[in-house]
């Protein structure tokens, strides 16, 4: 990896299995932070990298979801990644990873956006706005200087004005450029759900039980329908529930990595 990435390392040194954990849109790996101090993952060698363009680090040229996937599966095969932990905007990466067949190990998918029509309203007309000449980056700035505050009670006390200060401290000019191309991605793939059960990889998808981002029926029908895929609800967590509940995503990414057999 570039000497301009944000990697974070955890676990084991000599450990038999290691997971990639790759964070959410405007977040780095500090978001991992507790799920990494968790004494259920001790076990593993846990190896975070910030998505390039958020947290001030360099986004690349091509901010496609495709081509982040091909970055973070290089990355997973450089460090010797069997398994890859994905939230939220991570996790469509894992998923594209799959789907591309640069990655075979499990996945773990915190809040992943399966279609367009399930992720948060504000993000949606945060982009339209961002198409705007003049007028879209104006609200991106504006929006990420609101972020600290907006944010603060969505996050646990002891750790929010630090993970709020996270958020805001983005470079909004990228951020607006990797949020149009997401939507673009959603744009080709009207479910994600089909692709990623065509992927055949063991895959868990671990969703809060008052998270924002939807989840219809349908989806949640075809999920259930393919072998290798898991539900999993997480109590008393929303949409950032490796901050709410890391105990209890820890267990989850344990079990999924030391059932990888490769």
């Amino acid at each position: 990896m570039g000497e301009h990435w944000d990697v974070r390392r955890a676990g084991a040194t000599n450990a038999s299995h290691r997971v990639l954990m790759i964070p959410g849109g405007l977040c780095t790996t500090e978001f991992y932070a507790d799920v990494m101090a968790e004494p259920a993952a001790a076990g593993l060698g846990m190896i975070a990298v910030t998505q390039p363009g958020f947290g001030r680090t360099e986004a690349p040229e091509d901010v496609s979801m495709e081509h982040y996937a091909r970055l973070m599966a290089d990355f997973a095969a450089e460090s010797g990644c069997d398994s890859v932990v994905g939230h939220s905007l991570g996790a469509n990466v894992a998923i594209e990873m799959a789907a591309l067949g640069l990655f075979k190990g499990p996945l773990v998918l915190l809040s992943p956006t399966f279609s367009r029509g399930d992720e948060a309203t504000f993000l949606t007309v945060l982009n339209t706005v961002g198409r705007v000449p003049g007028l879209g980056g104006a609200a991106w700035r504006a929006m990420l200087k609101l972020m600290p505050r907006a944010m603060k009670h969505e996050l646990p006390p002891r750790r929010a004005e630090l993970l709020a200060a996270v958020m805001g401290d983005n470079d909004p000019a990228a951020c607006r450029r990797i949020v149009r191309d997401y939507y673009a991605y959603l744009d080709r793939y009207p479910s994600l759900v089909a692709r990623l059960c065509a992927a055949g990889v063991p895959a868990w998808v671990v969703r809060g039980d008052r998270d924002m981002i939807g989840l219809t029926d349908g989806e949640r029908r075809d999920l259930r329908a393919c072998p290798q895929i898991r539900i999993v609800t997480v109590a008393d967590a929303g949409h950032l529930l490796l901050v709410d509940q890391p105990a209890a995503v820890a267990e989850i990414v344990a079990e999924a990595a030391t059932a990888s057999v490769r």
